[in-house]
């Protein structure tokens, strides 16, 4: 299986290289043909109609021939029996030539296609999207008289047909039909980040992937630009996947990654490098032809001064910055440090072994709510607090808010969340975690659990069954300020964010969480609310505020006293 594996990616974007493994096991005879083809297209909307030739910027080129040179041909034949790469995932920002190299590389495979009444598809999150492929394509054959000799335009069916082969190169929608009854020879899937908020985006893939298999030449070419909001869903996926094949942490012979983005330290970094118009060339491969840094400044000047939330989305589409946090206007202060808090070694076991004393939060709603779970420790070595959550959705939540099940679905394939078959399924898994906490002996004897008073019955029963004190008034549940009483809590969980006392799991949930939160100012003190962030949800975040509110009375760790643990405590008897 070939290693497709680029470690030295940043190295050979600094030095304006594409960033591809070195000595692609290529077909040179291949690569250098499609190469060819490609650059006799024309542009079809810029003045003169130039060849690709001779406006085509390298790292096009590089693509070009990764993409047809990777095949194993039967030489007596000529034909091609196998690949070594049936996906491509291209990850390059908005203004790079993006939709016309996608159109010339369908062009491409349709001249160098060799499969009679061969089908290619340009595919697209809507009808729009994928049209817009394929008017660049028609517009190629258009301004070259061979291929208008060679090639028919079928307009009204958005269609180009092969007068030699019967081949065809056409337009689908993505949608669940996509490819009902179809089995291409190539497939150019565009815009990928948007398909990440449909729901049924990953069957559609699947089905995709699985179309081309039919043909031993099959080819997936995803061509993409970076979400304006947090990946979620199939492109959430495939960036995951894509980055692991180029990481060398996973090695897929089925995929080959040319993305073109920051590492992740300088995207979180709070210094913010990536938005230097000196680094800007790093992730702009068509930099001096169809973009440059001068016409990206004044945009970029206009979303900075208009706040985080702007220059978030510009900085995601011209930068390729990811979206880790949905941050606005109103965004809760500490969302700033979140992402530079975050300890993935931090399970629950580790929060455990390393605390000398543990809280917990938990705030639950009516069922089109998630219930969170909050769980904080009190390391017993630094005295920094450790932060893990969990959160709980019956079905419910996926009927009335389907709009964030693409998000939810994530979580729970990470472990973060639960979706329950059983109506009591949350409250039993609350306090089975809760218990299991009180039995390592490390739950605050005084207010160890907290909570909001309101609609919680159900888990205060289970808790008293199992024998964790039930009542609201004292012992280890308690009840938690709400509401603008709760504004201590907040501002000390973004002041140990800042001073960098506060850890968490880098858990996607929350992440999401935290970037869904808005801040409402009353008076002198803040609200965050459910109502304030609307469709979305931030249930394990007010959990989180609950064990703050917990943490803040310096809880006493439970079970030997230091006296005892020295060994120089003496009783009268």
């Amino acid at each position: 299986m070939p290693d497709f594996s680029c470690p030295d990616w940043f190295d050979k974007l600094k030095a304006g290289q594409p960033p591809l493994p070195d000595n692609l096991p290529l077909d040179e005879e291949e690569a250098r043909l499609a190469v060819q083809a490609f650059d006799m297209l024309r542009l079809p909307d810029v003045p003169g109609k130039p060849l690709l030739r001779d406006v085509a910027a390298p790292w096009a080129r590089d693509f070009v021939a990764a993409i047809f040179g990777l095949v194993k041909l039967d030489e007596e034949r000529g034909v091609i029996v196998d690949r070594l790469a049936r996906k491509f995932f291209q990850l390059v920002p908005k203004k790079n030539s993006k939709t016309t190299n996608g159109a010339a590389i369908m062009m491409t495979a349709l001249i160098r296609n060799r499969r009679p009444s061969a089908e290619f598809l340009l595919v697209g999150p809507t009808q729009a999207t994928a049209e817009r492929a394929y008017e660049q394509a028609e517009g190629m054959v258009n301004a070259d008289p061979w291929l208008k000799k060679r090639f028919h335009l079928r307009e009204h069916l958005k269609t180009i047909e092969d007068r030699t082969n019967g081949a065809k190169l056409r337009i689908r929608s993505f949608d669940n039909k996509v490819m009902t009854g179809a089995k291409p020879v190539g497939v150019l899937v565009d815009e990928l980040h948007e398909l990440g908020k449909v729901a049924h985006a990953r069957k559609v893939m699947t089905q995709i992937e699985g179309g081309i298999i039919a043909n031993a030449e099959g080819f997936v070419i995803i061509i993409t630009t970076q979400s304006d909001e947090p990946p979620t869903g199939v492109f959430k996926d495939e960036l995951k996947l894509a980055r692991s094949v180029r990481d060398g942490t996973f090695i897929d012979g089925e995929m080959l990654p040319m993305l073109y983005e920051f590492p992740r330290e300088m995207q979180v970094d709070k210094a913010r490098p990536w938005a230097d118009p000196a680094n800007w060339p790093i992730v702009l491969p068509n930099l001096g032809r169809s973009i440059t840094v001068e016409r990206l400044l004044p945009k970029y000047r206009e979303s900075e001064d208009a706040g985080i939330e702007s220059l978030s989305i510009w900085a995601s589409q011209h930068l390729n910055i990811e979206i880790g946090l949905a941050l606005n206007a109103d965004a809760w202060a500490g969302a700033k440090y979140w992402l530079g808090a975050a300890d993935t070694s931090l399970t629950l076991d580790a929060l455990l072994d390393r605390s000398d004393v543990v809280v917990v939060g938990i705030d639950g709603g009516g069922l089109d709510d998630l219930l969170g779970l909050a769980v904080l420790g009190r390391c017993a070595v630094t005295r920094d607090w450790l932060l893990w959550n969990r959160a709980w959705a019956h079905t419910d939540v996926l009927e009335q808010r389907k709009e964030i099940v693409p998000q939810l679905r994530d979580f729970e394939a990470q472990g973060e969340m639960v979706i329950c078959d059983e109506p009591t399924q949350d409250v039993i898994e609350v306090a089975d975690i809760v218990e299991r906490i009180r039995d390592t002996g490390k739950l605050a004897t005084d207010g160890g659990v907290g909570m909001d008073p309101y609609g919680v019955a159900a888990i205060v029963d289970e808790l008293a069954a199992r024998e964790i004190l039930p009542s609201l008034q004292g012992g280890p549940v308690v009840s938690v300020p709400q509401g603008t009483r709760a504004s201590s809590s907040i501002w000390g969980a973004e002041r140990k964010l800042k001073d960098g006392t506060l850890w968490h799991a880098g858990q996607s949930l929350m992440t999401w969480c935290v970037g869904n939160a808005k801040v409402e100012q009353r008076g002198s003190a803040v609200m965050i609310t459910k109502q304030a962030a609307g469709k979305a949800k931030i249930d394990p975040l007010a959990a989180s505020f609950n064990a703050v509110h917990l943490m803040s009375r310096n809880p006493e760790a439970p079970g030997l006293s230091v006296y005892e643990e020295r060994g120089i405590l003496e009783i009268d008897i």
